[in-house]
């Protein structure tokens, strides 16, 4: 029986860490974090990322404990969620994609790091740490459909057996909370690992990516809704 528990437990984390890990990707997130946030020290790196890891653990435990009673609260489908999220997802992957030189960017943030304004860097940043760089650029639609229905079949025979699996899935998120603070904490020192134009190209690929799957989640949405309007 114990055996049982431990496979059922293993079971939901495999599950939901295979299935989170690449709708989050967290090194390919970490280069548009470098993207958004630019040359600041590393200490605000740090926050940041313990900031997002934080919100992201806060984040998956409201969808996996209420998320389905927020969503029929309010009235709204998934697909619904989906549609709105994946154009937000685009719309951002869109921006960063078609972004101009950040030299103007960059050279005003290092002007403000010289003369040590740091504290209103690290007020502009604290602001966005859960819109937009958890929410969606971190975590998005896509997380939300997951997480929804990995808790719909964690539902066992058992009171006992029901929160072994959830158990599972809470496990997966720590463990995506993890890897998303190391990464994002030295988002710096793996782009210098690469040439400054090796590093750019890459950042607009993974904004393409980002594009598509904001259209996919979209189209996603929008398929289930042509659906049920079509055959009702």
């Amino acid at each position: 029986m114990k055996l049982f528990n431990i496979f059922l437990l293993w079971k939901f984390f495999a599950l939901a860490f295979s299935a989170l890990l690449p709708l989050v990707n967290p090194l390919g997130s970490a280069l548009l974090i470098v993207g958004f946030v630019g040359p600041v020290p590393m200490h605000l790196y740090h926050s940041l990322a313990k900031r997002i890891a934080i919100n992201v653990l806060i984040f998956f435990g409201t969808i996996e404990l209420v998320g389905s009673a927020i969503l029929n609260f309010f009235g709204i489908s998934l697909p619904i969620v989906q549609v709105s999220g994946g154009l937000v997802i685009a719309a951002m992957g869109w921006s960063l994609l078609n972004q101009a030189s950040t030299a103007s960017s960059t050279d005003q943030q290092k002007s403000q790091v010289e003369a040590g304004d740091v504290e209103v860097l690290s007020t502009s940043l604290t602001e966005r740490s859960f819109y937009p760089f958890t929410f969606p650029l971190t975590v998005g639609p896509g997380c939300i459909v997951v997480t929804l229905t990995l808790s719909a079949q964690a539902t066992q025979d058992t009171l006992y057996r029901t929160l072994i699996a959830h158990s599972g899935i809470i496990l997966a998120t720590i463990s995506m909370a993890i890897l998303i603070f190391i990464t994002y904490a030295n988002a710096p020192r793996i782009t210098k690992a690469i040439s400054p134009s090796t590093a750019h190209g890459i950042l607009r690929v993974v904004a393409f990516f980002l594009f598509c799957i904001g259209v996919q989640i979209t189209w996603t949405g929008l398929s289930a809704l042509l659906n049920s309007f079509l055959h009702p």
